[in-house]
């Protein structure tokens, strides 16, 4: 009876952390954040940082079709969070919260794509059709190879830019934080 007394906190307490020793199990990359104020509103990212593990990027995304959709990161979505609407060119992101997604088209060019459903798996992708908005990324050569996914928001010009790199590829969009259109009669 005293080992079945001892038993029962055991079995308790096991149940109790097992979830979280699942959840850092699944989370095998470490996460991170970039941050910008614009206008004194927070715009910011949150993503997992997988590794290029000795391959280059072009073989880490080998398996990407023109069309298809990466996380932009490993294990949950990219998180992207705005206080304020953007302007990225004649597209408008509201203020709000996202996950962003990078999709390579025909010509190996690449959108950033922004879907308001947030917090998800990255695996398998949401449908590029389900997507808020999509805006052109500018592709360069990166002068250093990174081996962990990078993301960050700076101040560019009037407003900032969104660069990732990984490996050598790096592509960026730069917006613009809009201001407030005033309600009539107010």
């Amino acid at each position: 009876m005293k080992n079945f007394a001892m038993g029962i906190p055991c079995v308790l307490m096991a149940a109790c952390f097992a979830p979280v020793a699942l959840a850092q199990h699944h989370a095998r990359n470490p996460r991170a954040t970039s941050t910008l104020t614009l206008k004194g509103k927070t715009i910011s990212v949150e993503y997992g940082q997988p590794s290029l593990k000795g391959q280059t990027i072009e073989q880490r995304l080998a398996s990407l079709k023109p069309g298809d959709l990466w996380r932009m990161g490993a294990d949950t979505s990219t998180t992207f969070k705005t206080e304020a609407d953007l302007a990225f060119g004649d597209v408008t992101i509201p203020a709000g919260e996202y996950s962003i997604w990078m999709q390579q088209q025909e010509d190996k060019t690449w959108k950033l794509l922004f879907d308001k459903k947030h917090g998800q798996w990255g695996a398998p992708a949401p449908p590029a059709s389900e997507a808020f908005a999509s805006v052109p990324l500018m592709e360069t050569k990166a002068a250093e190879s990174v081996d962990l996914v990078t993301i960050k928001l700076a101040k560019a010009k009037k407003g900032g830019t969104i660069t990732t790199q990984w490996g050598t590829l790096e592509v960026a969009a730069s917006f613009m934080a809009k201001k407030r259109q005033k309600q009539a009669g107010v």
